[in-house]
């Protein structure tokens, strides 16, 4: 298994980089199919921050399956010890997980339980907020006080079950994906106790508006 240790804001110490490899040793021995680890250590200078000065983020890499965990404390021992248990449990859940489906047994799927919801409520999806005051400037404008982070994501086209699957996996509140059995663009997410929500985006052409013609004099 590769792992990549990267330090953001910080250098991180061959000591400290030798007992991220010990602890991630584990990873291993609960999944064999991940074949890298990237770890990315943060120092946040802010000494309002102070406690939460440390910040540990986990990626576990494997055939199509991404498992993610973060802390942050005041040191980064903590902080990997923190991110590691929450590392641990989500790749013990996904073991049990496909203990279970092995069986004799097949359990009721995530989509067949999440069928009878009601239409999701879009203002009651948390997730991460897209703007984030670390990311790229809005428009190059300078003076501009708004920051915004882009990503992409490779991914497959999934079911409903997979994807909830996988947001569950990243601990994140919500998921973005291409749902295999509508071919559209789709996002699920949390919402209270241990329901769920989806919501599919349909392009509608026809309310497509008009482009403005320059006026001239």
């Amino acid at each position: 298994m590769e792992i990549t240790v990267t330090g953001r804001h910080a250098e991180v110490p061959d000591r400290f980089r030798r007992h991220i490899e010990d602890k991630l040793a584990k990873v291993g021995q609960l999944d064999s199919r991940v074949i890298r680890c990237d770890v990315v250590v943060t120092h946040e200078p802010n000494p309002r921050q102070a406690k939460a000065a440390k910040r540990v983020e986990i990626t576990c890499r494997a055939r199509r399956a991404v498992v993610r965990a973060e802390a942050s404390a005041d040191e980064e021992y903590a902080a990997l010890d923190l991110a590691m248990t929450k590392l641990l449990e989500r790749l013990r859940r996904q073991h049990d997980k496909r203990r279970v489906h092995r069986g004799r047994q097949t359990p009721l799927s995530v989509a067949e339980a999440t069928a009878a919801l009601a239409q999701p409520d879009p203002a009651q999806a948390d997730g991460e907020p897209a703007v984030r005051p670390d990311a790229a400037k809005v428009g190059g404008d300078e003076d501009c006080p708004v920051r915004l982070r882009e990503k992409v994501h490779q991914s497959h086209p999934m079911s409903l079950d997979e994807a909830l699957s996988q947001m569950e996996l990243v601990g994140h509140d919500f998921f973005l994906y291409h749902d295999v059995d509508t071919d559209r663009a789709s996002v699920v997410y949390r919402r209270r106790g241990w329901s769920y929500g989806v919501i599919h985006l349909e392009v509608d052409e026809s309310s497509r508006p008009e482009p403005q013609q320059s006026e001239t004099a």
